[in-house]
């Protein structure tokens, strides 16, 4: 049953009660709770990737995926939070500010909202909220409705623990996330284009922050020097995991003439073999196969071949002879599709790699790294990987940022802890006379005298500082 707005801004006001005592820990204490958290996810990993399994239809070994994902995330960010979080000192920039103590200070959001998608229930939630946490925000977490229960029992865990009531889970529909919205302090949110924007619309009307990571078209790179081999295997993986469901999927291939068709011979035999149940889960939301099935449709209508699908047309699909005028291959298809094309170089690959409206990530393959590192610097994404597939997402020190239509600010990486926080400058005066050079009363010996002393400290050369 979908919560009222009314239960909504209950759950959000005991959280807020509840938040300055948890800010008031110092982090090595938090840091313990997520320890305990962590711990306790262990002993769960079991009971919850049965859940996922039974909401998501993942196969066995990706549900595996998300607790261990997780508990990095809850390692690294507990070791880097004493050092992010810590107070500051400025050196003075000038002799005036040499008269000032500097100190900067790092102040949580009271409130951190958590809207997650179905496509990875448990990964997406606690990668958003171990951080806050750490950081001494309360978090709420609105999974999708296709998915409550795994997230439900996993927050459930933090109560178990004995932890302060500082996490909490409401679940529904978009009635639900817009009530989130309207109460938190801190948007983070994961999922469609559409969704998206409406956020980022209602938190510019409360004039708080967002970070949105959205769709994906990702583009994979086969240079004629890749180890083909490789580059296949990838792009398999990269394009059927999970079902295809990941904003970060390889949804089309550009594959340089000369190694073309060893990649199509190799990707088209490697995706025949995939096993249903085994190495293929099904659709989570049903919705998707409707969308799949309209973009291999118009393709064909368009002259595609599809060398590799399924009867019913949900199936894992490999599509030759695709171009920029099909929806497989500017749309989100988020389903197991595999367009590839071939190019004639390099450059009409990152040409045609950036002519989309999406850029999370991306991936080049070659043996030369000088060659696909340059490659990589001229594609329009927030990630490029070498050589490898998903590999960001499991690198947690780097950020993982959406450009144009694929997000807003950035998640994870170094700077994820401080991300809910607000910078707060305190100046105190190192000598305190009864009245300061600039206050009243003004004169025109004192306004001689500021005048002066200026010139001396910001101009340079003898006569501008002395004529």
């Amino acid at each position: 049953m979908t919560p009222t707005a009314e239960s909504v801004t209950r759950v959000v006001a005991a959280l807020r009660s509840r938040q300055p005592e948890w800010e008031a820990l110092p982090i090595s204490a938090r840091a313990r709770w997520l320890s305990r958290y962590r711990d306790w996810l262990w002993d769960n990993q079991s009971r919850l990737e049965a859940l996922l399994i039974a909401e998501t239809g993942k196969p066995a070994v990706e549900a595996g995926l998300e607790i261990p994902y997780i508990v990095q995330a809850i390692n690294y960010h507990s070791r880097r939070a004493p050092r992010v979080l810590a107070d500051r000192r400025p050196r003075p920039h000038g002799v005036l500010a040499m008269t000032k103590r500097q100190l900067i200070v790092q102040r949580p959001y009271s409130v951190v909202g958590v809207i997650t998608p179905w496509n990875f229930p448990l990964g997406l939630s606690l990668l958003d909220a171990v951080p806050a946490l750490l950081a001494g925000c309360a978090v709420v977490v609105k999974p999708s409705e296709l998915t409550p229960k795994a997230v439900s029992a996993a927050v459930a865990g933090w109560a178990e623990i004995g932890a302060p009531q500082v996490l909490d889970v409401v679940c529904g529909d978009g009635r639900a996330g817009n009530a989130v919205v309207a109460q938190v302090d801190f948007v983070q949110f994961t999922g469609s284009v559409r969704t998206g924007r409406a956020i980022a619309r209602a938190a510019a009307d409360r004039l708080i922050p967002c970070a949105l990571e959205l769709g994906g078209k990702d583009a994979m790179i086969v240079l004629d020097d890749a180890d083909v081999t490789r580059a296949a295997n990838a792009a398999v993986w990269g394009a059927m995991a999970n079902c295809g469901q990941m904003c970060v999927s390889v949804e089309r291939v550009y594959v340089e003439s000369a190694v073309y068709d060893e990649f199509v011979s190799q990707v088209t035999a490697k995706v025949a073999a995939l096993r249903p149940g085994i190495d293929m889960g099904r659709f989570t939301n049903p919705a998707q196969i409707e969308v799949m099935r309209r973009h291999v449709d118009d393709a064909l209508s368009r002259g595609a071949t599809a060398l590799v699908r399924s009867h019913g047309g949900d199936g894992p699909t490999v599509l030759a002879g695709v171009d920029h005028h099909m929806l497989c291959m500017t749309e989100e298809t988020f389903g197991p599709t595999l367009p590839v094309v071939r190019v004639r170089d390099e450059h009409e690959a990152v040409r045609l790699a950036n002519e989309s409206r999406y850029g999370l990530s991306a991936v080049v393959f070659s043996r030369d790294r000088h060659r696909a590192e340059g490659v990589a610097r001229r594609i329009d994404a927030g990630a490029v990987n070498i050589n490898d597939v998903f590999a960001n997402l499991f690198t947690l020190a780097l950020p993982q940022a959406g450009w144009k239509e694929s997000g807003l600010g950035t998640r994870g990486g170094s700077e994820a802890v401080s991300k809910f926080c607000r910078p707060q400058a305190i100046v105190a005066a190192r000598v305190t006379p009864a009245r300061e050079l600039t206050w009243y009363p003004y004169t025109p010996l004192r306004g001689a005298a500021m005048r002066r002393v200026s010139r001396l400290i910001g101009a340079r050369g003898f006569r501008r500082r002395f004529g």
